[in-house]
């Protein structure tokens, strides 16, 4: 994952990141974990709504943003964080939790079966996924990145592949008891165009702006910006909607 991830900008839409969260822990019904990892814990808002859910637990938070760990320890002190990479997992856990972090790791379907291992039995490994690449505005990021001006080489990026739902069943389902796979398509209420490009800031822009001078780079936010008015006219209330969608699963042991 990029190591420029930067807490404050994320959490400027921390409710909207946050939901995914919630509504995959509502579907853990039954479960009662004592030992939980939260891969890709960001700045701890998703460990929060863990420890909400399950407060007997003992809840580990890895991630390998220092920012991002630096937050979450500040704003989060009862919780445990460490740097941990989502590929070098350790120990056993009753749930192994995980939102929005595993399309930034390659070949993530092959570390499932991996995951499934540090899982005991009974438990369950729940995944949320940002799954929206065939947005409009998603797409027009696509085209703009792969302009020359704006098209830096060696960087590290969010995948804009992610396997289809029917991938991570073939493989969830010959390393678990049960699983199940849904999607749900937020939208997102944004005060503006200008809001758009603030939320990919955060998250799929990273690399991009890191790798860009600052110059370039505010060039290139003001021509996304401009080039999104088209695709998201405003509502009577000067507003847009979002749509969002996002890849879940549950596969248990």
């Amino acid at each position: 994952m990029p190591d420029h991830w930067n807490a404050a900008q994320y959490l400027k839409f921390k409710a909207e990141r946050t939901q995914p969260s919630l509504d995959l822990v509502k579907q853990l019904a039954g479960l009662t974990p004592k030992t939980i990892l939260d891969v890709g814990c960001g700045p701890g808002n998703s460990t929060r709504v863990l420890q909400k859910a399950f407060p007997d637990a003992d809840i580990l938070g890895v991630d390998t943003a220092e920012d991002m760990l630096r937050r979450a320890k500040k704003e989060h002190p009862d919780l445990h964080f460490q740097n941990q990479d989502a590929r070098k997992i350790t120990g056993q856990y009753d749930l192994i939790f995980s939102n929005a972090c595993l399309q930034w790791v390659p070949d993530h379907l092959a570390l499932l079966p991996e995951w499934m291992r540090h899982i005991n039995p009974g438990g369950a490994l729940a995944v949320q996924i940002p799954r929206n690449n065939d947005e409009p505005f998603f797409r027009l990021i696509h085209t703009l990145t792969r302009q020359e001006v704006w098209n830096p080489t060696h960087i590290e990026k969010e995948r804009e592949d992610v396997p289809a739902p029917a991938e991570y069943y073939a493989v969830l389902s010959k390393c678990s008891a049960s699983c199940r796979v849904w999607e749900t398509i937020y939208y997102h209420h944004l005060p503006d165009h200008g809001a758009l490009t603030e939320w990919v800031r955060g998250t799929k822009l990273l690399p991009y702006l890191a790798a860009l001078d600052e110059t370039t780079a505010r060039a290139f936010t003001d021509a996304l910006t401009e080039q999104a008015v088209p695709l998201y006219p405003p509502l009577p209330d000067g507003g847009i909607l979002f749509p969002f969608r996002r890849l879940f699963f549950i596969a248990r042991r």
